[in-house]
C-alpha cells in the first residue's frame, strides 16, 4: 500500500509506503515518479513491488496538474 498526500500551505507531498513516509516539495514529484519507475525497469525480480508507489505519485500528479516526462 502506498498513499502520496499533498500539502498546498506547504507546497510537499507525504509519499507513505509501508513502514516508513518522507515528505519532499511537490517540485520532487516528476523526480521521484521517474526515480520509481526506474527501479521497476531495472529490477524486473521486484515484480509488482513498485507499482502502488508508481500509481499512487501518478495520481497525484494527475491531480495536481504536474507534467511528468515518461
Amino acid at each position: 500500500m502506498a498513499t502520496a498526500i499533498h500539502d498546498p500551505d506547504k507546497q510537499t507531498f507525504t509519499l507513505r509506503v509501508t513502514g516508513w513516509f518522507d515528505t519532499y516539495p511537490i517540485s520532487d514529484l516528476p523526480k521521484w515518479l521517474t526515480f520509481y519507475r526506474r527501479m521497476r525497469e531495472e529490477h524486473p525480480k521486484s515484480g509488482t513491488s513498485y507499482d502502488a508507489t508508481i500509481a499512487a505519485l501518478e495520481n497525484l500528479a494527475a491531480e495536481l496538474g504536474v507534467k511528468v516526462v515518461e
